[in-house]
């Protein structure tokens, strides 16, 4: 949509009531509200992307509490269903509820009259007598999460509450989009179209890229108006550094230092909101603020406090729902002076007056960015106040692009998964119970989802083959027919098969901590997504002490003592968040013109005004960024976009490590990486160590590797085929089948009452892999989990473009061999002593790596 409509032409529509209501707590409509409010009137498909605080909700909403009250007052309001809101999260589903309430019980005080519209919640948490009260008398505005809408589709009662429904509201579009809960809410929504033939959808964002794609996975092939209302809120960022120098200042000093700035910050404003990445930070830093300043900050408390100016509060997924809610509402009454999380309050949750929002690090995209830092001032108006703070040279540069995209608004492009087979399974499991499908009908219904348009015929009758039971084999693990399939019509097989769906149905999976043993002795626990990480001779550090992972069963991971030898995987790389390659790509053209600058001999006066113009940047900031650059590019090379260096360092155990500075992000460097370390055991025979991050990636070995010639053996067009080999054996594609095999109800989570631990789950899982790969090794939930792993928790695509580019001779590959490691290596090369030095000595290697630099860069001249 170019043009909103006019004020007048949206207001016409108003009944009395609601007219009344409105402009006497507003004096207009916002920018969002004035393309959207119509179009939902006239039930046309919309999706509306607008920033946090700039009345999109009530944009949604207003048109539909118009029609209700309207009803209402001539009497015509029915018993049913007119609207189901979809939201994520529970918590954004509570808050909409009162939200709602409220402007209904002032409309009713402005009129003098009630209209008994009712508004009810329904998730996992609603009570059995809750909703045995809604088949009583249902809601007119349901409030629900993509599970509990997929249940209600299959309860025989209360489904015929939903059918002829008006509205469907998808709220935090972008959170379910990229995941595989929003692959299965397309199908929910396509079998909620065939009751609801005139269903109008409504998706809400604050922030998407590229709006197209999203409004395709709102509607399918249907049309849809697109409202982009992002530019209507001034911003006031900033990446600051709490002191001049990142390297050479001792860590104390910065540490110290850090917490000092907080505190400041936090003490000029009313209340404050702190993001880290990772649960653990977000501890250590109340823990940290509460003990260096123990006069100013305590801790919420299960006990009502009295004194609210000094509390501070984590706030996290690992804590009690009940920790949680009551923060929440501290929060929104304005109780409390700083709330520390990692990313639970990212979403849309009204959590009340936020002045001042504190990123610790790079938020790792630019629409994580603006939805952090769109918690302040989340309000129409309003000016978001934000402060990125860095303690490192890439944090820094990374931040300081990451906000030149966001004030200019170019957001990173969102990953929609497709034609994900153990989501199809389930949903067609759920079809089946409904009524007796004609398989060709079925089919066309799914095609319709934007995540299976491009679902291909013998795909959709593999996954209809295995849930009608067609693969014999598989009863000997307990697999059993769903359905049953039959001159071309499907239906339902079993008594029992409408309470198994009930009670497995989800794509979430269940996950919990592995034990550590050598042999039967306990050692530790590990997460599951660290295991997920190890391949058989990988060195990790648990408890202080090292170990050589050997094998893992269930949930038991078996391992050998290793001391003395260096870690190869650090214990936090399954809490670090992902950086997002199209920021990889904006970071690297920044890199293309800092060594175009340099080449032109341009000086520093110039360097620095250039920095300054391009990055938004202070003076202090711009001189760390321009003495960062000047190192790398006197001592080495500038990796960008359109060069790729190798650099060839040989450490004091003579270790060979050949470092790629590779800045595509951790996604697609994890493919790269699998598939040279695959080319070099295949072409040399050799095992080699990898480590990865954001912007590099090495293999090592003790023995002399021709990497360069391995790496020139993939091929773009063989990347695929070479991964499915790579992965066979790992653990990575093990967990994840176990989590597709769960999806796809091969595995069984609850059964007649009974709860199937996830190590159960494992095993069984482990069974059934070996039994799929005797019917076929591209059986189909077998191919999905290798899907799964290419394409959503890595970048095989973007790794391939990569790959072409090299091909292409778009991209040089240029290699150096190196005494020291490069300022831009230096980080990668540490990664195996991050958890055997302290903090502090971590950062004095890294101080005494660059003053090595700075000295050879001194010999060179």
């Amino acid at each position: 949509m170019d043009k909103p409509y006019p004020t007048e032409v949206t207001r016409g529509i108003f009944c009395k009531p609601f007219d009344n209501w409105f402009f006497t707590k507003f004096s207009d409509f916002t920018q969002p509200q004035k393309f959207s409010i119509y179009n939902i009137h006239s039930r046309q498909n919309t999706l509306i992307s607008s920033v946090t605080g700039s009345g999109k909700t009530l944009g949604a909403f207003g048109a539909i509490l118009n029609e209700l009250i309207d009803s209402a007052d001539k009497g015509i309001l029915e018993d049913k269903v007119y609207c189901i809101y979809v939201s994520p999260l529970r918590a954004l589903s509570r808050d909409i509820h009162l939200n709602l309430i409220e402007p209904l019980e002032e409309i009713e005080k402005l009129a003098g009259k009630s209209f008994g519209i009712r508004v009810a919640v329904r998730t996992g948490d609603t009570s059995a007598a809750e909703r045995s009260k809604m088949l009583k008398k249902p809601p007119h505005i349901l409030i629900t999460t993509p599970e509990s809408l997929a249940i209600i589709l299959n309860s025989i009662k209360f489904r015929e509450y939903i059918k002829n429904l008006d509205w469907c509201i998808v709220d935090e579009i972008h959170s379910l989009a990229e995941n595989k809960r929003g692959v299965h809410l397309s199908l929910t929504l396509e079998r909620l179209q065939c009751l609801s033939t005139g269903l109008c959808r409504i998706g809400l964002s604050a922030t998407i890229s590229p709006l197209d794609e999203v409004a395709k996975f709102l509607v399918g092939n249907r049309k849809c108006k697109v409202v982009d209302a992002t530019s209507n809120k001034g911003y006031d960022l900033k990446v600051i550094s709490p002191v001049d120098d990142l390297v050479d200042s001792a860590y104390n000093k910065i540490n110290k230092g850090m917490y000092e700035l907080i505190d400041k910050l936090i003490h000029e404003h009313k209340t404050t909101l702190i993001f880290t990445n990772t649960r653990s930070a977000t501890e250590r830093v109340v823990h940290h603020l509460k003990t260096k300043f123990p006069k100013k900050y305590t801790e919420i408390t299960e006990d009502d406090p009295t004194g609210y100016s000094s509390l501070i509060g984590a706030h996290h997924g690992s804590l009690s729902k009940e920790h949680r809610f009551k923060l929440e509402e501290a929060l929104r009454a304005g109780k409390l002076k700083a709330v520390v999380c990692s990313t639970s309050l990212e979403l849309g949750i009204d959590i009340g007056y936020i002045d001042l929002v504190i990123c610790l690090g790079s938020p790792k995209s630019i629409a994580r960015l603006l939805q952090r830092v769109g918690r302040s001032q989340h309000k129409v108006g309003g000016i978001t106040k934000a402060r990125v703070i860095v303690l490192d040279r890439d944090d820094l540069v990374e931040c300081a692009v990451m906000v030149k995209h966001a004030l200019e608004k170019k957001i990173d492009k969102l990953h929609i998964p497709t034609n994900c087979l153990d989501v199809l399974a389930q949903q067609i499991n759920g079809m089946a119970i409904e009524h007796v499908w004609d398989e060709n009908e079925m089919f066309n219904i799914i095609k319709k989802s934007y995540c299976y348009s491009k679902l291909k015929r013998e795909e959709f009758d593999e996954v209809v083959s295995y849930l009608a039971g067609e693969f014999a084999s598989l009863e000997d693990r307990y697999v059993y027919a769903k359905i049953w399939r039959e001159n071309g019509k499907i239906g339902k097989k079993g008594k029992l098969g409408r309470v198994i769906y009930m009670t497995n149905i989800g794509t979430i999976p269940d996950e919990t901590y592995v034990s550590v043993r050598i042999k039967d002795q306990i050692i530790g626990h590990i997460d599951e997504g660290f295991l997920e990480r190890l391949k058989p001779g990988d060195i990790f550090v648990l408890g202080g002490n090292t170990y050589e992972f050997r094998h893992a069963r269930g949930m038991v991971a078996q391992v050998k003592a290793a001391v003395g030898k260096k870690p190869t995987i650090p214990s936090w790389f399954s809490e670090m968040l992902p950086l997002s390659f199209d920021l990889a790509m904006e970071i690297q053209r920044f890199r293309y013109l800092m060594e175009d600058k340099f080449k032109a001999k341009k000086n520093k006066s110039e360097m620095l005004k250039f920095i300054n113009e391009y990055l938004y940047l202070d003076d202090k900031a711009a001189e760390a960024v321009y003495n960062y650059f000047s190192d790398q590019y006197k001592y080495l090379e500038i990796s960008h976009n359109k060069k790729l260096v190798v650099e060839h360092y040989i450490d004091e155990y003579s270790k060979h490590y050949i470092v790629f500075h590779s800045l595509y992000g951790r996604r697609v460097n994890d493919v790269l990486s699998r598939a040279l370390a695959f080319a070099i055991g295949r072409s040399q025979h050799r095992d080699v160590e990898i480590g990865i991050n954001d912007n590099t990636f090495y293999v090592a070995s003790d023995r002399t590797i021709n990497a360069i010639n391995a790496f020139k053996l993939i091929k773009s067009n063989q990347l695929r085929d070479i991964l499915k080999l790579a992965l066979d054996k790992t653990e990575i594609l093990k967990r994840r089948f176990r989590h597709c095999a769960t999806r796809a109800f091969m595995i069984l989570r609850t059964y007649k009452g009974q709860t199937k631990r996830v190590g159960r789950q494992q095993v069984s899982s482990m069974l059934l892999l070996n039994a799929v790969r005797r019917i076929s090794d591209d059986f189909c939930i077998l191919k999905e989990a290798r899907r799964e792993v290419l394409e959503d928790l890595m970048d095989v695509e973007n790794a391939k473009n990569v790959l072409n580019g090299i091909e292409s001779g778009e991209i040089k590959i240029i290699e150096k061999n190196t005494m020291i490691p490069s300022p831009f290596a230096v980080n990668i090369i540490m990664c195996g002593y991050s958890d055997i030095l302290k903090i502090e000595e971590r950062h004095e290697f890294l101080r005494r790596m660059h003053n090595l630099v700075k000295a050879k860069i001194s010999l060179n001249k």
